[in-house]
């Protein structure tokens, strides 16, 4: 995208992701940097990130990615988005750098068979809930999937993993709890 990259990506280890993320910012910005003469950091924070469950939750961030540039009008086809896996998810072009996630090897039996899958599926498009649910849980870092995946998670990592509503909790008025106890 112009403003913004996705990725998805599974680290083999907890803090892969992290560390891979802080050292692609720093050669990136100077690199960039150094191009541009100019000096200081390029992004506003750091990235954010949630985990995803698999199934059906990873195909629908792997077609949330591969829409993003005909959502945002750059192209009508998401193939020709030079900058994107689909392509090779399409089974157009190989990437060597990518490894398909195991969801995406489970499309077919063997790579013609998982691209027409894909195809089938990337076509079917992003209903509103999802495309919301999958914004909101990145936003708030929190854990995209399964009520069964988000306990796991909460548990193992301590974390809140439920999207929140914006802003501040609302107050009670004190007359309002009169009135209602």
């Amino acid at each position: 995208m112009t403003n913004h990259v996705h990725l998805l990506a599974t680290p083999d280890r907890t803090d892969d992701l992290a560390y891979a993320m802080r050292r692609l910012n720093q050669c990136y910005v100077s690199a960039f940097n150094r191009r541009h003469g100019r000096t200081g950091t390029l992004w506003e924070s750091r990235f954010h990130s949630c985990l995803v469950d698999t199934e059906r939750y990873a195909l629908t961030v792997y077609r949330y990615i591969e829409l993003n540039p005909v959502r945002a009008a750059m192209v009508e086809d998401p193939a020709r988005y030079p900058w994107s896996s689909a392509r090779a998810n399409l089974g157009l072009s190989p990437l060597d750098f990518l490894s398909p996630h195991p969801v995406y090897y489970a499309l077919g039996a063997d790579p013609d068979e998982r691209a027409r899958a894909y195809a089938e599926w990337l076509r079917s498009s992003l209903d509103d809930e999802d495309l919301a649910a999958i914004r909101s849980h990145i936003q708030q870092q929190r854990a995209l999937g399964s009520p069964r995946f988000q306990a796991m998670v909460a548990k193992v990592l301590n974390r809140p993993v439920q999207v929140r509503p914006r802003g501040r909790p609302r107050t009670v008025a004190l007359s309002e709890e009169n009135s209602n106890g």
